[in-house]
């Protein structure tokens, strides 16, 4: 089976005025329908082919770039649509097990919040930002570059991701320019908490 686009799981201005219109339909639209075509091309007539997409993240480096880029860039999307709300907050909710690991392994929101906004502030060039657990069941933040993520056995520190930030420039461009600390904070206005919490729970 190959893989497809999932559908927005709302509407393009949905995210408005923290993230436009304009910006959500060609990075759906366009980049992430790009890494779906152009993964699927690429594992076309492989051993690969079929394998769930975590699967083939585990043992990237045996693999060519064109499944790296575009296999990350697959992933991620799908990751980063769901953990965005229109009616997400800044924080999660007190008594939920994501904001006490949150406390526990992080040092608290505020901790957490300055980390992760660094993360994505100071990755070089495109990349994403991330929260993860460990092996260990605890949160960890970091970055990668590209299309790369904690999954991909490349990783300077692996995980599971239940929360990215995309910086790659067509995440934001078009109304932040240059600006990617506004970008950042107004991401946390559209965190989709309840699912953050459901991933950090299905991945512990």
């Amino acid at each position: 089976m190959a893989f497809e686009l999932p559908a927005l799981p709302y509407a393009f201005d949905a995210l408005e005025p923290n993230i436009d219109a304009r910006t959500m339909e060609i990075h759906h639209g366009k980049h992430h329908a790009a890494y779906t075509n152009n993964l699927n091309a690429a594992l076309a007539g492989t051993e690969n082919e079929g394998k769930a997409i975590e699967d083939i993240l585990a043992n990237i480096s045996t693999l060519s770039p064109a499944i790296r880029n575009n296999g990350g860039g697959y992933y991620n999307h799908n990751l980063f649509w769901t953990i965005m709300s229109p009616d997400g907050s800044p924080t999660p909710a007190e008594g939920t097990a994501i904001h006490a690991a949150i406390t526990a392994d992080l040092g608290g929101f505020d901790n957490f919040k300055k980390e992760f906004s660094a993360a994505g502030a100071t990755r070089f060039g495109s990349g994403w930002a991330w929260l993860s657990v460990g092996a260990d069941g605890k949160l960890f933040v970091s970055s990668s570059p590209n299309q790369d993520n904690p999954l991909m056995d490349v990783a300077e520190k692996k995980g599971t991701p239940i929360l990215g930030m995309d910086v790659w420039e067509h995440a934001y461009y078009l109304n932040y320019q240059n600006r990617r600390p506004d970008y950042i904070e107004a991401f946390f206005n559209v965190i989709n908490w309840e699912e953050v919490n459901k991933r950090y729970l299905a991945a512990k």
